[in-house]
């Protein structure tokens, strides 16, 4: 009679079965406050961290005189400052506690990198509203092709 192999037990899976790191993109609008709402509800039933995001990135037009840059740097950091409030809020509200980060940069990099860093089990991101990202691709198709995390896009 020949020896039987033993069965191959799968490799060690580290983890829990539900997310520990719940990363979110947030600009401030209406699709990203509701990504917003949408991570929180998941972090605080699973207890997870909560990581919100927020990539600063300055309008085009600003690129274009480079020569008086302060009042966008202003604009920019008095934005970041109220979304930062906003989202403690709104964390304080929903019972759930968010780490706020701001980067600057374009948002699919930084997002990707931040999520990366950290080891996200879990990205969110609200969709585009925007007539020329179902032409183009929106962040969160972008996030989807990268095909690194579970990603879920909220309408």
């Amino acid at each position: 009679m020949a020896e039987e192999a033993a069965p191959q037990r799968p490799a060690f899976e580290l983890g829990t079965d539900g997310p520990s790191v719940v990363v979110v993109g947030f600009d401030g609008s209406p699709p990203s406050a509701r990504a917003g709402a949408y991570a929180a509800g998941v972090a605080r039933r699973e207890g997870a961290r909560l990581v919100v995001v927020h990539v600063e990135t300055p309008p085009v037009m600003a690129l274009l005189s480079p020569d008086q840059p302060w009042p966008i740097r202003e604009t920019m950091a008095q934005r970041t400052a109220d979304l930062r409030t906003q989202v403690e809020d709104d964390a304080a509200h929903a019972g759930v506690r968010a780490e706020f980060v701001a980067v600057r940069g374009e948002p699919f990099a930084q997002l990707c990198r931040l999520a990366t860093q950290l080891r996200a089990d879990l990205v969110v991101v609200g969709a585009s509203a925007r007539v020329g990202h179902r032409l183009l691709g929106s962040l969160g198709n972008r996030l989807v092709r990268s095909s690194r995390w579970p990603v879920v896009v909220v309408p």
